[in-house]
């Protein structure tokens, strides 16, 4: 596919423009390694390989961290360390936990299908050319 052609699909779906949907699971999984803050946690994120192009947006993190929280996932508390500025630190929660193994429960349902699915279009794509 020529460059021009690509450019029109960057934005879909098909060139992995919701892989911020594995935003949530790679939160927790960080987490429960132990506390962080939420500019680490997105800097974090950036380093698994092949899983984002680059940090995440770090608002994107914060709001979803919070939403998190809400949902009583993660915990947060002001981390006053001295000589640096106030940050909150967030430490997933045990409900956090169950919600990572639910996660992994569905990544693994999620992969054998998207498996399935690649073959079939594999096939498709070497029967018309």
């Amino acid at each position: 596919m020529s460059e021009s052609k690509q450019e029109r699909f960057v934005e879909c779906p098909c060139f992995g423009a919701t892989l911020d949907k594995l935003l949530q699971p790679a939160l927790l999984a960080i987490l429960s390694r132990g506390p962080s803050h939420g500019y680490e946690l997105a800097q974090r994120i950036g380093e698994i390989p092949d899983f984002f192009d680059g940090v995440p947006d770090v608002s994107g993190v914060y709001r979803l961290l919070k939403m998190l929280e809400t949902r009583g996932m993660v915990v947060s508390e002001w981390d006053l360390s001295a000589g640096s500025r106030a940050r909150r630190r967030f430490t997933i929660t045990e409900d956090g936990r169950k919600c990572l193994e639910l996660w992994s429960r569905t990544l693994k349902n999620y992969r054998k299908a998207v498996d399935s699915l690649l073959k079939t279009a594999e096939k498709a794509i070497k029967a018309v050319r």
